[in-house]
């Protein structure tokens, strides 16, 4: 009997947004996608999807750019690219139109992205459905999703039957996306053999996050029940809250008897030492340290591992006002570690009065917000179920699709009190179409809807951060936060040691260039010579050819001129400083001469507009100072 192949996916994407938030750029992907190619043990990269193209779009980059960056080389060598899609969500936090939905699939198989992973948090099929045919009409492999979590309604049989119904509605794949790792081993098995006897031909695809520890043990099952690929990860993110590596999987299926490829590794280590180079660059900053420890507390309370970070991250806002609530209340104060137990058993208990919702994006972080506010209100003897959020709120009504269990009556009744309706027709109809309405902005603001229709894609995907990110308010913001980062590290002793002031401007600035001494000499930004003669502010616009400022030299006085039209952004030698030939006296970025002319002429234009309102201000309590002694004013004169 011929040995079974299991094939690997490298969740490159997924490696880093467990570990931390951000993703490599472009440039960085490029670099890293040949020397993966190169180990020779992936059939299936994850190159984006999730939040990852939101996250672009945050510091500044063009998602569409790295998408087509990264997925081309493995187009090329015959590598299945994947991206995960939050179904109903798409790739944001909260439903998306149908228009906009099924825009993505095509403009996502354009950029070369082969398969796409549509999963609910809420396994309902019908925010699942739309996508695995919209996802083939655009020439994608619609892989349909389950979402393993262990409770009294995920059992072996709830989740035969949602693959039964997914696979009869036209899904090519079937994914088991074990988002906290907490699947039993025994129980994935059973549900692998039963979908492979009755379609084998299905491919089956699991996903298992390290976190409590199942993982290893889970794949062995899947591939024991006939799954045939694995996600993996790799060194430095691999384990902890992540993925196990694939040196050890491999390892492990050989030795059961499992037909797998073998790993180059040298490229294994140079894509190790090239992963390491990006957490060094930038990356690091946002990688939270507890997200590379295992823990089995996860497997009671059933939260993802990649919400570690985010949650003791809340824990700790809200310990002090906790605390302060219990003493004030003559109770004595919780430890850390006690308020984490008491959060992870809060979690336990209301999981299953809120519907028992998958603990995965968003839904993990309503439960988890909920059990965070009622310790809040049980510090200050108020009842549970208070401090709820509209989103919250939006789950339970019905508005995100079905919830798999049933609501407890307290939570029914107290929906009822606030006047709040249910819904139960599909989530869908609630989000009517909205293309036309983003493309008509996009035609008055002259923006170009781009390759495929990329560009318009991202606008409606996400209207918010793609703003930001045309307005290069996205880039600034990302650039202070890296900045004080590194800064917060230096003080730390970690990673940095010394921020000097050129890094600082280069982060801030990275467009800038510098306006350098021609000769050796006294710079002068003023020619009074007066003590009080000092650089412009910065900002301050020049137009090609103007006089910047000079430099005092034995052989007289030289002007330095803006070689562009350019806005000072720094500036490196103050009025009297000593310059040598080649020094940079300042920093410039370039700037548009016809919109500097456009804000002079706004800034007059108000400035007239002001000086009339004042005018006129002036007159009118002049005239009514006038008349008060003259006329006697009643309530309806004019």
């Amino acid at each position: 009997m011929a040995k079974k192949e299991i094939q690997f996916s490298l969740v490159y994407r997924d490696m880093w947004q467990s570990s931390g938030k951000y993703v490599p750029r472009k440039d960085q992907l490029a670099k890293i996608a040949p020397v993966i190619i190169d180990m020779g043990c992936f059939d299936r990269v994850e190159t984006n999807g999730g939040a990852s193209e939101q996250v672009n779009l945050l510091y500044g980059e063009n998602p569409n750019i790295a998408v087509r960056t990264f997925t081309k080389p493995f187009n090329e060598a015959g590598i299945k690219t994947h991206m995960l899609d939050r179904g109903l969500n798409a790739l944001r936090m909260n439903p998306v139109p149908a228009d906009v939905r099924q825009l993505m699939y095509k403009v996502k198989h354009a950029q070369g992205v082969d398969i796409t992973r549509i999963f609910c948090g809420l396994n309902d099929p019908r925010n699942i459905i739309p996508s695995i045919k919209w996802a083939k009409e655009a020439g994608m492999t619609a892989q349909a999703t389950m979402c393993i979590t262990y409770s009294k309604v995920h059992n072996a049989e709830y989740y035969i039957n949602l693959a039964e119904e997914l696979i009869a509605n036209g899904a090519q794949e079937i994914c088991l996306k074990d988002m906290a790792g907490i699947g039993r081993p025994a129980m994935l098995g059973t549900i692998v053999s039963a979908i492979k006897e009755k379609h084998p031909d299905i491919i089956i695809q699991y996903h298992g996050h390290s976190g409590p520890g199942f993982s290893v043990a889970s794949m062995l099952e899947v591939a024991k029940a006939g799954g045939d690929v694995l996600d993996v990860a790799m060194e430095p993110l691999s384990w902890g809250m992540v993925h196990p590596d694939v040196i050890t999987i491999q390892s492990m299926l050989k030795d059961a008897g499992f037909l797998v490829k073998d790993i180059n590794m040298k490229a294994y280590m140079e894509a190790r030492s090239l992963t390491q180079s990006f957490i060094d660059d930038f990356l690091g900053y946002w990688i939270d340290p507890r997200n590379s420890k295992m823990t089995s507390l996860l497997v009671g309370c059933g939260l993802p591992g990649g919400m570690m970070g985010s949650l003791m991250a809340d824990l700790k806002g809200m310990h002090a006002a906790i605390n302060a609530n219990l003493v004030k209340r003559g109770q004595s104060a919780l430890s850390e570690d006690e308020l984490l137990v008491e959060l992870f058993d809060e979690v336990q208990r209301i999981w299953p009065m809120l519907g028992t919702p998958c603990l995965v994006t968003p839904f993990s972080q309503y439960v988890k917000n909920a059990a965070l506010m009622n310790l809040y209100s049980k510090s200050m003897g108020e009842k549970p179920f208070t401090r709820m959020d509209p989103a919250m709120w939006g789950m339970i009504l019905g508005k995100s699709g079905k919830l798999p269990g049933e609501l407890a009556p307290e939570i029914i009744e107290l929906a009822k009190e606030k006047g709040m309706e249910f819904y139960t027709d599909d989530p869908q109809a609630l989000y009517p179409d909205v293309l036309p309405q983003f493309i008509a902005e996009m035609e008055e603001k002259g923006w170009d809807r781009g390759q495929d229709d990329e560009e318009l894609f991202e606008f409606a995907m996400h209207e918010k951060q793609y703003r930001e990110y045309k307005s290069g308010q996205a880039k600034e913001q990302f650039n202070k936060d890296l900045l004080e980062r590194m800064e917060k590290a230096a003080q730390g002793g970690k990673q940095v040691t010394f921020i000097s002031a050129a890094d600082k401007r280069a982060i801030l600035h990275p467009n800038a260039e510098p306006l350098e001494a021609t000769l050796s000499g006294k710079v002068l930004w003023e020619l009074d010579f007066n003590e009080d003669s000092k650089a412009p502010a910065l900002g301050t616009f020049y137009k090609q050819g103007d006089v910047v400022c000079y430099l005092q030299t034995p052989h007289g006085i030289e002007p330095i001129r803006a070689f562009e039209h350019c806005r000072i952004v720094a500036i490196d030698k103050e009025q009297g400083a000593t310059a040598v030939k080649g020094d940079a006296l300042c920093w410039v970025e370039k700037a548009d001469l016809v919109e500097e002319i456009i804000t002079d002429v706004k800034g007059a234009a108000k400035k007239v507009k002001d000086a009339i309102k004042d005018a006129v201000k002036k007159a009118d309590t002049e005239i009514i100072e006038g008349t008060k002694s003259n006329w006697k004013f009643t309530k309806n004169h004019k």
